[in-house]
């Protein structure tokens, strides 16, 4: 019995140096490859090149991470889509396990739509998408999806309090090969995966919190990226085919990333 269990101790010790030559291996690539002018050239190409696309269109999937009071990190998964056309018109869809939900803005009116109670929200909120973003954000709690990634000028919004940047080399989303940035903030440390080429397009952008326990993440991974005339015919009206009941947009139920029951945990 001894001699049967001596090539698996070994084994498990040869495991445990490759382990450990790994994290060294790793650890040198870091140092090596953390070329911040190059990182922040190919971050400023992917904000360059999606500001100036008047039509652009593409499918997404996100995770948001909970973390609970006995430290159980819970992963909340949705799907959707967005269509928008610079610089005042954007539809979006997010379809999840708690709530569905469909926003659509048409340069004048904001369209909010809870599709599991069949009832709609709408505001006048005359603008741009980026002014949009904003006071969807600063003073209704509900972010555009991807709204980093959208505005005009990502660059500025995105580089806010970074303090540390790194060129990780290439990395492969969804079967397109991209570049890989990690950046730190002083609240928030992110990640990027931008596709090389003619079209650097954000595949992939993770966010993890320093100012909550359990440091959770939010990360949006983006599907089928269209622009100019590969993108289909949007419409950013709204028409109540459902003949949902119209609310005001604090009492729109059902259209949170986050269900009612779960409670928000306490900051750091």
């Amino acid at each position: 019995m001894n001699t049967r269990k001596r090539p698996l101790t070994s084994a498990m010790g040869r495991l445990g140096a490759m382990a450990l030559s790994l994290i060294v291996m790793l650890g040198t690539s870091l140092s090596v490859s953390a070329d911040e002018a190059d990182a922040k050239r190919l971050l400023k190409a992917m904000s360059d090149y999606v500001g100036s696309q008047k039509n652009l269109s593409f499918d997404y999937d996100a995770i948001l991470e909970v973390v609970t009071d006995d430290g159980e990190t819970l992963a909340l998964a949705s799907s959707g889509a967005v269509s928008l056309s610079r610089p005042d018109k954007i539809h979006a869809t997010r379809h999840g396990g708690f709530a569905d939900a469909e926003m659509s803005f048409d340069g004048k009116t904001l369209t909010v739509l809870g599709e599991n109670f069949n009832i709609y929200a709408q505001e006048e909120l005359p603008g741009t998408v980026d002014q949009l973003a904003g006071e969807l954000r600063l003073k209704y709690g509900r972010p555009l999806p991807a709204e980093d990634l959208l505005v005009t000028d990502s660059y500025d919004a995105l580089m806010l309090d970074v303090v540390d940047v790194k060129d990780l080399g290439s990395g492969v989303i969804g079967g397109v090969e991209c570049d890989y940035l990690a950046f730190r903030g002083k609240e928030v440390d992110w990640q990027i995966w931008i596709a090389q080429g003619k079209e650097p397009y954000p595949c992939r952008y993770v966010i993890q919190s320093k100012l909550v326990a359990g440091a959770p993440q939010y990360s949006v991974q983006v599907r089928n990226w269209r622009t100019g005339s590969a993108v289909a015919p949007a419409d950013f009206s709204f028409t109540n085919k459902t003949k949902a009941k119209k609310v005001d947009l604090d009492n729109l139920e059902g259209t949170e990333e986050m269900p009612k029951h779960f409670a928000t945990g306490e900051s750091k």
